[in-house]
């Protein structure tokens, strides 16, 4: 008897050490400690180790007739463990190559989506094979489903539609993790931060998270500027009446400095037309498209755009109009001499 305690001490100290030791190199930013082995050779120390402790506890409570203690609730306690643990490693292990993989290049939306549908599968897996073991039986998980099914369904409608609006925005895909939205319908602009079971995150442009259930995509309408081809450039520029004769020229330079800027996408609508007698100037319509879809970037080449326009203007002698109005005073007539 001394013998098996002192085996099954041994083991537990060498399973123990090998189980931190593990844990404590995993905590590093090491490549090979992120790998699936090491992941496995961790679950098995510690299965390991809760195998030789519920031995250990066996042997004591029927060496020392120890009728206080249950040897079933033992067995439930050590198999609850071990699920426990293999169960948050496998998780731990997921997100692992969920984050690697995000970082390698891959699309975040469906490798979120996948890690959680993997937990999902797991869970369900764990219950199947070991609910017996905890009192769950297969036939009452069968008549929870079918009873208490339509009970949850009709209490928690709006979890379940907020669930279901989820699964269709993955394979909608009106947008993905990093898009910039926006719905003319409500309030909601942002970039997406993270798409859940239950809500959508989104980061408003002063920086304040912004969560909206999954259900209102449904039954909005959304823009997704963050998948725009193009950035477009329009104005209406306004010369004086007193320019109408240089109108022609600078329309024409307007435009030839368009055509040779690189920065424009000259596959796309390219506008430069003088378009309305305005009350107070003859205005003239700009309309083109930047290469770029960047804010910072656009609003760059908008801006030397316009400074290259205001110079046009100049060089032909040509003004802005601003709001004018012309008063025309009448002399008053002499008066007759008696």
């Amino acid at each position: 008897m001394a013998f098996i305690y002192w085996l099954n001490s041994t083991l537990a100290v060498v399973f123990a050490i090998l189980a931190l030791t593990l844990w404590i190199l995993m905590r590093r930013e090491q490549k090979w400690s992120h790998s699936i082995i090491a992941h496995l050779t961790y679950i098995a120390a510690m299965l390991a180790l809760i195998f030789v402790l519920r031995q250990t506890a066996q042997h004591i409570v029927s060496d020392y007739k120890l009728t206080d203690i249950d040897p079933d609730w033992i067995d439930t306690t050590s198999a609850f463990l071990m699920v426990w643990v293999t169960t948050l490693q496998i998780f731990q292990l997921i997100n692992r190559i969920t984050h690697s993989g995000i970082n390698r290049g891959n699309d975040p939306t469906s490798a979120r989506m996948i890690a959680r549908v993997l937990k999902l599968v797991i869970i369900v897996i764990i219950v199947i094979l070991f609910g017996e073991h905890f009192g769950i039986g297969l036939s009452g998980l069968l008549a929870f489903g079918g009873i208490g099914g339509i009970a949850i369904g009709v209490a928690g409608k709006d979890v379940l539609s907020n669930l279901f609006s989820g699964v269709m925005l993955y394979f909608d895909r009106p947008f993905n993790i990093g898009d910039w939205i926006r719905s003319p319908d409500r309030e909601i602009e942002g970039t997406v931060v993270e798409i859940g079971w239950r809500l959508t995150k989104i980061k408003t442009f002063d920086n304040r998270p912004l969560y909206v259930p999954n259900a209102v995509f449904s039954t909005i309408s959304l823009e997704n500027p963050g998948r725009m081809s193009n950035r477009r450039i329009s104005t209406t520029i306004g010369l004086r009446y007193e320019d109408a004769d240089k109108i022609a020229a600078v329309i024409h330079d307007i435009r030839s400095m368009l055509k040779a800027d690189d920065r424009i996408d000259h596959k796309q609508d390219l506008l430069i037309y003088f378009n309305e007698f305005a009350d107070s100037s003859l205005n003239i319509m700009i309309y083109c498209f930047t290469k770029t879809t960047r804010w910072a970037e656009w609003l760059s080449i908008q801006q030397d755009i316009y400074l290259k326009i205001i110079t046009i203007v100049h060089a032909h002698g040509a003004d802005f109009a601003y709001p004018t109005q012309t008063l025309y005073m009448q002399k008053p007539e002499p008066e007759a001499q008696a």
